[in-house]
């Protein structure tokens, strides 16, 4: 060949993949130069009967006694090829008008639950037939189709998207222990007693008051509470009442350890290595490092929009939200909820007590 973007040479086809045009126009050049289904089976590396179901599809069929027999042509096989592609799916045998379905439209909008969190919890269970539960994948390729009774904007997780985690800085502000020095065992989420903070502020700008979020690692379980303002005397007065609420003497057992950022509410948080719960500061702007907090911060803006201000919610509402949050079945917990696996964290605790009395 004389000009120079000029080949006669295809890239060589994969076994086992379908065939393409360019495999199509060599079976119509073997076939008018007589090659056999072997043959041109040998020079396409294919198999003799995939050769022969493609001269059937893009053969033409002979109308009448008179005229030549059809020949193959690579474009009508190509054509015939993406219209049976594009047929080829699994019928949709969904029934989106069962019992399940409506049960779980009611949860995903009233609660806030998500697809996997309803099927799970519906077999765990029993509260539906067996066969009348699609799988989660089902649902979501469902819910992207239009084919269920809610939209994606009723599961804000499904619109979210992974970001890249940022390059590590160094800390600025020294209030405590490095997160570098948190032993492994925080991360495995095995044992309860492991905690991180956050606030969660309305207006950014103005002195009002803020929810104070704490969840526990391993059983997810979420607490939120309204405290005065953004200032680390308001945190530790709301620590120093849940020390109470919980007891003093089982404090440093039920919060092991406490992660947070290094914001300026949190200065005087190491002071509770006083009561023996150790306390770890993440690097400046790297929220991934306490990424269970900020999930649940955001399902918390389902019921506390950004730019609304906390002074309208009262303590006993951002109580009842965190209950709400509770509430979810989760996956990792076998669809339990973050307040069961919590309660029987709790009763281990204070079962101790117990004994000591029986004893």
């Amino acid at each position: 060949m004389g000009k120079t973007y000029s080949t006669m040479i295809t890239p060589d086809r994969e076994r086992g993949q379908h065939l393409k045009f360019e495999d199509r126009c060599s079976i119509q050049i073997f076939r008018k130069l007589g090659y056999s289904l072997r043959r041109i089976a040998e020079e396409l590396d294919c198999s003799p009967s995939t050769v022969m179901y493609e001269l059937r599809r893009g053969t033409g069929t002979r109308n009448g006694s008179r005229g030549r027999f059809p020949q193959y042509s690579a474009k009508r096989g190509q054509k015939n090829y993406e219209v049976n592609r594009a047929r080829c799916h699994r019928p949709c045998k969904g029934d989106y008008a069962s019992p399940f379905i409506r049960w779980m439209s009611e949860k995903v909008k009233a609660h806030g639950w998500s697809l996997d969190a309803c099927v799970g919890y519906a077999k765990k269970h029993h509260l539906f037939p067996e066969e009348t539960i699609p799988c989660t994948k089902t649902l979501y390729n469902d819910l992207w189709a239009g084919r269920l009774p809610i939209d994606p904007f009723d599961i804000p997780e499904a619109l979210s998207r992974k970001r890249k985690h940022k390059s590590l800085r160094k800390n600025k502000r020294i209030y405590g222990t490095s997160i570098e020095e948190r032993p492994e065992e925080v991360m495995e989420r095995i044992h309860c007693g492991h905690w991180e903070i956050d606030t969660v502020v309305g207006r950014k700008k103005g002195r009002e008051s803020v929810v104070l979020t704490i969840l526990e690692k391993a059983s997810d379980y979420y607490l939120a509470i309204k405290i005065p303002g953004k200032n680390a005397d308001a945190v530790m007065a709301a620590l120093e009442v849940l020390r109470e609420e919980f007891g003093a003497e089982h404090f440093p057992e039920i919060f092991r350890t406490i992660t947070s950022d290094n914001g300026s509410e949190f200065e005087r948080l190491s002071e509770l290595e006083d009561y023996g719960t150790t306390v770890y500061f993440a690097h400046p702007y790297s929220s991934w490092e306490r990424a269970q907090n900020e999930r649940h911060n955001r399902i918390l803006r389902r019921f506390i929009p950004k730019g609304v201000s906390i002074e309208l919610f009262s303590a006993e509402q951002i109580l009842e939200y965190a209950d709400e949050i509770n509430a979810l079945p989760r996956r990792h917990l076998g669809y339990s909820t973050p307040e069961e696996v919590f309660d029987t964290f709790l009763d281990q605790v204070y079962s101790v007590d117990k004994v000591h009395v029986v004893a």
